[in-house]
Parts: structure tokens; sequence; C-alpha cells
């Protein structure tokens, strides 16, 4: 494996990117992503591909400076759908304030796209998710749900214009949380994607060794979600999720099985699940409510009890 020494978050945890110290004050943030279209437009497709990406950066305490496309598709597609997912890849990249240096493309019979993103910053900011501490609140920057609502427009159950304000989040940076949250102390980070809001909160939980408490009436979800959240309109992997976490859960509250498959959705460019001091957590929502549409403290960090998440009212 050489020499990983400077290697501070690798292979070893479960972070949303590597971690590599350049000296004693500066580290390089690596991450890598990519996956085939949730949208028919190829434009909008590029833009979430790239936000989904750059947030990974942004979980772990940092900006984004240089990114490499990283694009597969069949030889026999219209160029122009190429150059469309390029495009809308490429303005979030600007918008996030980056650059993107060039990338690799290959053959492949389903289109992928997604970024390698790099980012530089101080040691002392880097952000991981297994630091959550006890009396710590929990807030999130984006509404769940939004595997559901592609999936129930996919499969003909809802029309094309119920599906945008899923399209709205997906698409939408976590740059401005990103930067409201800089100016606290917080103690752990990461963004809800693949694993749902559950599985992420699950990996918080014990790699911090704590318990994590929901509250159930405050986590924020996408119009629709709930009521489409059966067995034949929910992501395949709702039920992994749920495998991943287990019995490693516990419910003080009833929940319906449609709202707990919400809640293991797998999330595409999802917000942000930000853990930090009870004080401070009340002035950073205050902040993030007036720049962002959704912020929500949604728990608390407890002493480490019999399970690793308890979701209450």
């Amino acid at each position: 494996m050489g020499d990983t020494t400077n290697l501070l978050v690798g292979y070893g945890s479960s972070d949303d990117a590597a971690v590599y110290k350049i000296d004693e004050k500066k580290v390089l943030v690596q991450s890598v992503d990519l996956f085939p279209p949730m949208v028919d437009d190829p434009y909008l497709f590029g833009q979430i591909a790239a936000s989904n990406s750059l947030s990974d950066i942004y979980a772990m305490g940092a900006s984004p400076n240089l990114c490499m496309n990283i694009l597969a598709f069949p030889s026999d597609m219209n160029l122009e759908y190429v150059r469309s997912i390029l495009e809308g890849g490429y303005e979030k990249v600007i918008e996030a304030g980056a650059v993107i240096a060039g990338g690799h493309t290959l053959n492949d019979n389903e289109p992928k796209y997604g970024l390698s993103v790099t980012g530089i910053t101080e040691i002392d900011k880097v952000l991981r998710n297994d630091n959550a501490k006890e009396g710590d609140l929990l807030i999130l920057t984006k509404p769940i749900g939004n595997g559901i609502i592609n999936n129930a427009f996919k499969g003909g159950h809802i029309p094309k214009e119920a599906t945008d304000k899923a399209i709205e989040y997906m698409a939408m940076l976590n740059k401005s949380a990103f930067e409201i949250m800089s100016k606290y102390k917080v103690n752990s980070c990461t963004d809800i994607t693949g694993f749902g809001l559950l599985g992420h909160l699950y990996e918080m939980a014990v790699g911090s060794g704590k318990t994590l408490e929901i509250f159930k009436s405050k986590v924020p979800i996408l119009g629709g979600a709930v009521e489409l959240a059966m067995p034949d309109i929910i992501p395949g992997g709702t039920l992994r999720n749920k495998s991943y976490v287990g019995a490693d859960i516990s419910l003080d509250t009833k929940i319906s099985e449609n709202l707990l498959n919400v809640y293991f959705n797998p999330e595409t460019s999802g917000g942000l699940l930000i853990s930090l001091p009870e004080k401070q957590a009340l002035k950073l929502i205050s902040d993030l409510k007036q720049s962002l549409e959704c912020a929500e403290i949604i728990g608390q960090v407890k002493k480490r009890d019999v399970t690793s998440i308890q979701i209450k009212d």
C-alpha cells in the first residue's frame, strides 16, 4: 500500500472523502463519485451528479478547488446529450468556485457521470462523521425522499411536475450550508446520500460511540414521499439500508412502514447532517434559516444506549 504516514483519513473509516496531510497546517481532501441518470434531462443530470460529488468535500469541512470529469456513455449516444451533461456539471463546479481541469471518458452501455474532486483546507478544520459529542444537536439542511419521488415518476405514478422540488434540491449545492456552518465549532458532519438518513445517522452513531435520538416530527420530507413509499415504488437500496442498520434501532413512537421507508430511502445529493453543541446549534439553525429554504434540528446526541438510533415523536 505504500507509505500511509500522511494519510489522515482513508480506508479505515466510513468518512465521505480521503484526507492527506500536505504539511503541518494544510491537508488535501479527495473524493470521487459517479452514477447513472436519475432524471431524463441530461443538463439536469449533469448538475445533480456534480452537486452530489462536490458535497463530499463540503461534508469534510473543505471547499472544492479542482475537479476532473468522469463520463461513461455508449458510442452511439447523441453527442448533444453528452455536451449537455458536461455543461450541467461545469456550471455547478463554477458555482462552487472550483475549476474543471480535464477528465476521462469510457465506452459503456449506460451513461454515467460524476467528478473526482480535490479540496485544500487547514488541518484543524477537517470534519469527520465519527466525532459527535453527548449533548450535541443534529441539524439537517435538505428534506429527504428524492429517491422515492424519482422512482414514482419513472413508474408513471406521478407527473413530471411533481418531481420539480426534488430536482431543485438535488441540483442545489451544499455550498451555502457549508459556508454558514464554517463559522461554528462543529463536532461532526456528513452528507445524506446512498445510505439514506438512517444509514448515515447509524454510521455517525457507531463511529462516535453514541446513541442518536431522532425527533420524528422534525425530519423534513419532500411532499408526497411518504404516500408514495410503497414496496413497488421504493428504490432497491431502501431494503439494503434497512439490512445495514439491522436491529440497531429502537422506535419509541408509532411509525408507519411508509415513513420508515422514507428514512431509509437512498438519497441523491442530499443535505448536510451537522452535529454540534446545543448553544452553537441554536445559533447556527437561526443563521441557516435566513439563507436556506430547509434547515431543521432533527435530533440530539446521547450517551451510548442499547441501540445506536432511537426515534421519538
